[in-house]
């Protein structure tokens, strides 16, 4: 069995033994993604949920003046897809992008179902991480409409340390929806 972190990760929500890892293990898949590499491309149909062993990786969507918006970062220990284009199957709206070397592990949509139906424990455990995801989101909607700028990109970056060394300020401003101009302006206050 491999000594992959996605069983850690697992089991801070369920307990799996020995038959239920060796099952889940045969479901994922892992895939080495160089630095700048997609993983999933906008228009693309999504099968796929990751998570993240090794790097990190950003979601963004692409609008038709060529305009990307980050929409999320993942790094070690996260989970990462376009989650309503996965659950319907369909065109991705994101693209998913290493920005460093990086390792995930895979698991398709039937992969999914073919766990939930073997080990329901498994529908307890993404019940927990759709909701933790829902909330963050909400969080972060939140914040867009009740905070500044300024504001934002403090709570940015206490709660994602050392980000500044993994992605662009491009990426970080529009991860905030503002211009990497002002995003600057606001860094020198």
């Amino acid at each position: 069995m491999g000594n992959y972190r996605i069983f850690n990760n697992v089991q801070k929500h369920i307990t799996l033994n020995d038959v239920e890892k060796q099952y889940f293990e045969s479901l994922l898949k892992v895939e080495r993604i160089a630095k700048k590499e997609l993983i999933l491309k906008q228009g693309q149909i999504c099968k796929k949920i990751y998570f993240v062993e090794l790097g990190s990786l950003r979601a963004f969507n692409t609008n038709e003046d060529g305009k990307e918006s980050t929409i999320m970062f993942a790094f070690q220990n996260w989970w990462i897809t376009d989650m309503s284009c996965f659950v319907n199957q369909k065109q991705a709206l994101l693209s998913i992008e290493a920005l460093e070397d990086s390792q995930v592990v895979g698991l398709d949509g039937n992969a999914l179902e073919a766990l939930f139906d073997k080990i329901p424990k498994f529908e307890r455990f993404f019940r927990i991480l759709f909701q933790n995801a829902y909330i963050r989101e909400q969080q972060r909607a939140l914040h867009y409409i009740s905070l500044t700028t300024e504001e934002r990109y403090r709570k940015f970056i206490n709660k994602y340390p050392g980000i500044a060394d993994k992605v662009t300020q491009k990426q970080i401003a529009s991860y905030l929806g503002v211009t990497p101009e002002f995003l600057s302006t606001v860094k020198r206050k």
